[in-house]
């Protein structure tokens, strides 16, 4: 069982493996190679420098590494690992934790079975560094040491995000700030509500990208990270997401909520390195502009 990918332009093999398999340690890429475990066009090639073309095709004989690709469940993707943190894009309808319901098809269920590399008895982990909405789609984090999540979570205040909504009707202006007190007791649904000893301020910030007859899409940066705000505050504006009956739209085109976590910029908690992971809107709302 193998898992391949073609070649766009030329390259040396070895560049061409840490680009393509980003999430794998360098150390286990170079022993494929030693093991005679890659092949170019069907022939094995252990050459660190060889010469790839566009329109080769690169394949890894490696049955372990094709399962871990196959414990992952469709539409999640794994774009950057290493010892501290993974992140991923993660497909809309997917929990990001277990609840009482749902204990197993979770982002951290899955996640767990990959570090583990299926292994149950493994005391190999991820942690929690935060969450999406299970109707939301694209980028998360997770920490592998508690460590790691301890500092994440410590600085996430500082961690830029932006997500992409495409939004029933239009926003009154073109850009814009969004702000409430929200009530967020209810384990249901969230509420603007008067300030209070039951609510908590939020701000989000909006900017108008596109728009067309009845739909709209939009750019918004939450400056709160209080629970489904986005959602609320676009509500409260007029112009609800797309699917999202919760919190009143008539929209429902493609059976999915229209809102998606396209930007993450946050402080590797090891190294200091500034990571930035962008994830561009899918192509199922993206069709519907």
């Amino acid at each position: 069982m193998s898992i391949s990918h073609n070649v766009e332009q030329a390259t040396e093999l070895l560049a061409f493996l840490f680009a393509w398999r980003s999430e794998v340690k360098r150390t286990k890429v170079r022993q494929w190679l030693k093991r005679g475990l890659v092949e170019v066009n069907g022939q094995a090639v252990t050459r660190f420098n060889y010469a790839l073309q566009a329109g080769d095709t690169v394949s890894i004989c490696n049955r372990n590494e094709v399962q871990t690709e196959r414990r992952l469940p469709v539409g999640m993707k794994l774009l950057f690992e290493d010892a501290s943190l993974i992140v991923i894009e993660k497909p809309a309808n997917l929990l990001s934790m277990a609840t009482e319901r749902e204990q197993d098809k979770t982002a951290y269920a899955y996640l767990t079975n990959h570090v583990r590399l299926g292994d149950p008895w493994s005391s190999e982990r991820v942690w929690i560094v935060h969450r999406l909405d299970r109707e939301t789609s694209g980028l998360m984090v997770f920490a592998k040491t508690e460590a790691a999540k301890r500092i994440l979570q410590a600085h996430w205040a500082k961690t830029e995000k932006r997500y992409l909504a495409i939004v029933e009707g239009h926003p009154s202006a073109d850009d814009g700030v969004l702000e409430s007190h929200l009530d967020e007791s209810n384990p249901y649904k969230v509420y603007s509500a008067p300030a209070g000893k039951r609510t908590r301020h939020a701000v989000t910030r909006y900017r108008l990208i596109k728009r067309t007859e009845n739909l709209a899409l939009l750019e918004l940066t939450p400056e709160t990270g209080r629970r489904n705000q986005i959602r609320v505050h676009l509500a409260d504006a007029g112009c609800p997401v797309i699917g999202d009956q919760k919190y009143g739209t008539r929209t429902n085109l493609i059976r999915r909520l229209g809102l998606h976590a396209n930007f993450l910029q946050f402080t590797h908690p090891l190294s200091g390195e500034r990571l930035t992971f962008e994830s561009p809107l899918p192509r199922n709302l993206t069709r519907l502009l």
